[in-house]
């Protein structure tokens, strides 16, 4: 048993190979024409920080088209129920609490940080990129509304891998130090990020253990307690710079991984297990620092694991879309019938029989779309559309059925499009 917990153990530390896809920016969006003219949006930047379980790695991550879809692009989607959010991840594999310090400090203070200065040894293949970006992480860190971290589990990784080697007396001295060195690193990572943004709400996960009891036996409850302690350290610390003006707040992730580790990881599973978490672990995660942030867990009505030809789900300035008139997909386009446009975005218009085109008033704008034609009009200036607007059957009427992205775009709205949710989301 312990030579596997071995082999899943030294995986967060020296056996990852991170794809070039576990990209700095959130999920994909709908490719829209951008009708210009708006004033700058109001947008909650999220910024995470941390080791590969903010990266979003699972085992196997090494094809380059493969995406990571792990707590933070989810954590992207719950912002998009909301309204406009962004994403920037630097999520670091093999990071240590030692290391985010480091490079939280020289973001701090615009020091110019190397590789090695963040820390020896990562095997991360973008650690001399993200060592070349503090200017740049900086300005995000400042515009960030939501600071997340995870981080602690490399520091004690070893330990846990030797639970079984050590006595007693021994193992809980060597989690004495490490604790004490969690606790430091921990601490002045967060007061660096203060230094950077006074006001941004920050959310740091504890450490959740990985291996199930079937894996460790007697050792289950050893690691179970140092879990534990290392919550209590995070809370300790957190407690110490949390103010009510500059929330500092705890995602307790560990209690809602114990006794299930075995389905929110990768311990057991076909090869090598891996303690990173499954994609279940990833949405537990993302559950916790949502009701966190939020105080809830939104997901669509249609159900996320349907045919990629079924029905998908259009969420309008928080509300989802419910209507008889189902949305069309042509060309990777999703279409809505005219009426639920105007009523989902509280717009005005009207259908004009002999130019056979819509009109839609939102504030200021007014766009202009003709059926089969690929411009439309915003303010009476002209825009390229990829896909016609059109009529379609519903029961004995014709609807007329309008480009989404393109519309919502001329009208200013933001639109961003979940793959793994099948929802689109409209924000103005």
């Amino acid at each position: 048993m312990l030579n596997g917990l071995k082999r899943i153990l030294a995986a967060g530390t020296s056996g990852l190979m991170l794809l070039s896809a576990l990209a700095v920016a959130g999920a994909g969006t709908v490719n829209a024409e951008t009708a210009a003219g708006a004033l700058e949006p109001d947008v909650f930047n999220i910024v995470a920080l941390g080791d590969s379980i903010t990266a979003g790695y699972e085992p196997g991550m090494t094809d380059p088209n493969t995406k990571p879809y792990g707590y933070a692009e989810r954590l992207l989607e719950q912002g998009w129920y909301r309204g406009r959010a962004s994403l920037a991840n630097y999520g670091i594999l093999g990071l240590k609490t030692a290391g985010l310090r480091n490079y939280t400090g020289a973001i701090s203070t615009g020091a110019s940080i190397t590789a090695e200065g963040i820390q020896a040894g990562l095997l991360d293949p973008r650690i001399s990129q993200f060592a070349a970006q503090t200017s740049k992480v900086k300005t995000e860190l400042q515009a960030a509304d939501l600071i997340t971290i995870t981080i602690g589990g490399n520091d004690v990784s070893s330990l846990f891998l030797n639970v079984g080697k050590l006595a007693d007396p021994d193992f809980q001295t060597q989690l004495e130090q490490r604790l004490a060195d969690y606790t430091v690193n921990v601490k002045a990572t967060l007061e660096n990020l203060r230094a950077v943004n006074p006001q941004a709400t920050i959310i740091l996960a504890d450490q959740y253990q990985p291996a199930p009891r079937i894996a460790l036996g007697a050792n289950y409850t050893k690691l179970m307690d140092a879990a534990a302690r290392m919550t209590a350290a995070a809370d300790s610390v957190v407690a110490s710079v949390n103010r009510e003006e500059a929330p500092v707040l705890v995602a307790h992730v560990a209690e809602r991984f114990a006794g299930a580790e075995g389905g929110l990881t990768h311990i057991i599973g076909v090869g090598d297990p891996d303690f990173h978490p499954t994609q279940f672990g990833y949405e537990e995660i993302a559950r916790v620092f949502t009701k966190v942030q939020w105080g809830e867990y939104r997901t669509p009505a249609v159900p996320v694991m349907i045919p990629s030809t079924g029905p998908m789900s259009i969420v309008v300035k928080g509300v989802e879309l419910n209507t008889p008139n189902k949305p069309i997909v042509r060309n990777g386009q999703n279409f809505l019938a005219l009426r639920d446009v105007l009523n989902a975005v509280g717009a005005t218009g009207k259908w004009d029989s002999k130019t056979s085109s819509a009109t839609v008033i939102y504030g200021s704008r007014t766009v202009v779309i003709k059926m089969g034609s690929k411009v439309m009009k915003v303010n009476g200036k002209e825009f390229a559309i990829s896909t016609p607007a059109f009529l379609h059957k519903v029961g004995k009427e014709d609807k007329t059925y309008l480009p989404l992205a393109a519309l919502a775009t001329g009208l200013g709205f933001d639109v961003k499009y979940s793959a793994k949710l099948r929802t689109a989301f409209i924000n103005p």
